[in-house]
């Protein structure tokens, strides 16, 4: 039966990895995937982690299964993350949550949860999004549909086309956004722009999705839960999903959680058992290990300023490279204004590269951009960005 079955194509960006570890050039440089690497090219281990580690390995609890919704000091710990500590829904207990395996577990269990609760609604996501979102509601079945997000013309968002697209959705229909840091472009809405947002997506009867996977990478741990919080009104609903891979560097170790807003704790208590309905039948329970340690570095006041602090180098260094990059696309005469790249925020730049420049850069100069010419700005070092400037200006001239 099993000789029946045909290849799958590869991952758009993990597949693009796998031909990049094949690749046998010296020379090559990764900026496909989306992984943050410090200025030797390398992903740390934050020493905020170390330390964690230490500590849980010095006191030993248990390898006991976790319930269904996870460790329930992580779930309150990053829930005041993202919605702020005291924040209204959390103290009228108007929120049922879950620790999932990453960010990408979260949007499945959401995408899931919301087939089975709320199935006649469409997810509408923005034009374009991280390649892995239309493939996971897909994948539910839950039927998908874009909205426009991004100005080619200006390299900004297109907010008067978005608003409109809000307009013409069906109440009940469901909108995914990106809190932060927006994969692929770069762009996100100003707080103003956020409220605006928030409130034609509440008039039309959308139920808002965060997807909130880089917080602290744009403009502050705080800050950035700006648009997340846009959303968060007396009695409103909404879902988010949280990821700690990047602020944390703890990719590996799957850690996130999903998020549901309800309008009261009766109605949140129900939403709670659905979403553990729906896990049960999925992974069962998730793993414990990155969740201890987010739990101890966010509940510990001295590992939580030096977590604050590793999360700023890593935002300022991802800053200072869009604008070296800028910087050195201007000293090799690359034809065209690059500016807009150092207005761009989180790991991720929409460069405007054609795909068949980014063919030419991978064949003829190892340099590695995923198709639609997204840049991950992190893979950048003082050591690679003058060739991959130069590369650019031989594949744009």
């Amino acid at each position: 039966m099993l000789e029946r079955i045909e290849a799958a194509p590869k991952d758009a960006i993990l597949g693009l990895t796998e031909t990049f570890k094949a690749d046998p050039r010296p020379e090559k440089i990764n900026l496909s995937v989306g992984v943050y690497q410090d200025e030797s090219g390398r992903t740390p281990l934050l020493e905020c982690v170390k330390e964690a580690e230490r500590r849980l390995a010095a006191a030993p609890t248990t390898k006991s299964y976790l319930p269904i919704s996870g460790l329930g000091e992580y779930c309150a710990a990053v829930a005041e993350l993202a919605f702020g500590a005291g924040s209204q829904p959390l103290t009228s207990k108007r929120i049922a949550w879950a620790q999932t395996p990453g960010g990408t577990g979260a949007l499945r269990v959401a995408a899931d949860f919301l087939k089975a609760n709320l199935p006649g609604a469409a997810v509408w996501m923005s034009d374009p999004t991280w390649p892995n979102h239309p493939q996971i509601f897909a994948a539910a079945g839950v039927a998908t549909k874009t909205y426009p997000y991004f100005n080619a013309q200006d390299n900004a968002l297109d907010l008067e086309g978005m608003l409109g697209a809000v307009a013409r959705m069906q109440p009940g229909d469901v909108i995914l956004l990106h809190g932060c840091c927006h994969n692929p472009t770069g762009i996100d809405p100003s707080p103003d722009q956020w409220q605006q947002i928030a409130d034609a997506v509440y008039q039309r009867g959308v139920l808002p999705l965060l997807d909130f996977a880089y917080q602290g990478f744009a403009d502050g741990i705080a800050e950035d839960a700006a648009g997340l919080q846009a959303f968060v009104r007396p009695g409103a609903e909404m879902l988010a999903c949280s990821s700690f891979s990047k602020n944390f560097s703890l990719y590996r170790e799957r850690v996130g959680a999903l998020f549901a807003v309800a309008g009261s704790p009766e109605v949140a208590q129900r939403v709670q058992s659905q979403i553990e309905k729906t896990i049960r039948a999925n992974y069962s329970n998730p793993p414990g290990h990155g969740a201890e340690i987010v739990a101890m570095i966010l509940r510990n006041a001295d590992l939580r300023q030096q977590w604050e602090g590793e999360v700023a180098a890593m935002r300022s260094r991802i800053n200072g490279m869009r604008s070296e990059l800028v910087k050195a696309l201007k000293d090799h005469n690359v034809p065209g204004d690059y500016s807009f790249i150092a207005r761009q925020r989180g790991m991720f730049s929409f460069s405007g590269l054609t795909k068949a420049q980014v063919e030419r850069l991978r064949e003829e100069l190892a340099i590695y951009v995923v198709g639609s010419g997204r840049i991950n700005v992190a893979g950048l070092t003082p050591c690679n960005i003058d060739r991959v400037a130069a590369a650019i200006g031989k594949v744009v001239k």
